[in-house]
């Protein structure tokens, strides 16, 4: 795969085979950037799991301390006071048919979406379009409650959603590498405290077996899994 001048420069000095402690990676990686956009720093675990197993699914949400640096627009499906519970706190859109026919229309306008859970007959009209974006709400991930205007507040500050693929590997969004470099440590600590606070029971051997952070197009950097361990409370 060829790679552009400014991609190898970046990725001058970097040794693919080395495990970089967690500053000197992101020192790197900050010193490395290149692109004239706000680039996310993105994180790749391989954990010790077989998600074919359903007790051993990895699948969660954080609020990031110190946030994403990126802006959710936000679909509530609600009615009554709900409904305003929700504008107020911050999201962008709420209501109920009248955002199925949009949706429906082909209006997709936001990047997530929460319900009470006396909407979900109506949601459940627009599942087949919903779902394979991964934007249809779920109780498990706490985007299906009547607590809409603590969950609307959270997506707002940060909330990220995560889960193992097929191959036993979590991707992440930390932050943006326009954060300070604290910032964005912070925020990976609490990541890694989440994923191994959620430990399957029934996963066997070593749980994190690797990591990896990039920005969105630079070029990765292997973590210390032993060092994440230690990090992590």
């Amino acid at each position: 795969m060829s790679r552009g001048k400014n991609y190898i420069k970046s990725s001058e000095g970097r040794d693919r085979l080395k495990l970089y402690p967690l500053e000197e990676a992101l020192e790197q990686i900050l010193k490395g950037k290149y692109t004239k956009f706000d680039e996310s720093l993105d994180i790749a675990l391989k954990l010790g799991v077989d998600p074919r197993h359903a007790d051993q699914m990895v699948r969660s949400t954080l609020v990031l301390p110190n946030g994403t640096g990126k802006t959710e627009r936000v679909l509530v499906f609600a009615k009554g006071e709900k409904v305003q519970e929700a504008l107020d706190a911050g999201a962008d859109y709420a209501g109920g048919d009248e955002y199925v026919e949009k949706i429906q229309g082909g209006w997709l306008d936001f990047e997530k979406c929460v319900a009470t859970p006396d909407m979900m007959g109506v949601v459940g009209k627009i599942g087949r379009v919903l779902g394979p974006r991964s934007l249809m709400p779920n109780a498990k991930l706490g985007t299906v409650t009547f607590d809409v205007g603590r969950v609307v507040g959270e997506v707002k500050s940060g909330k990220i959603d995560f889960r193992v693929d097929k191959a036993g590997i979590v991707h992440a969004m930390l932050g943006k590498v326009s954060f300070e470099q604290q910032k964005l440590k912070e925020n990976l600590i609490a990541f890694i405290e989440k994923i191994i606070q959620i430990k399957p029971s029934s996963a066997k051997g070593i749980y994190l077996k690797g990591a990896s952070i990039s920005t969105t197009m630079g070029p990765g950097y292997k973590l210390d899994p032993v060092e994440l361990r230690t990090l992590a409370k």
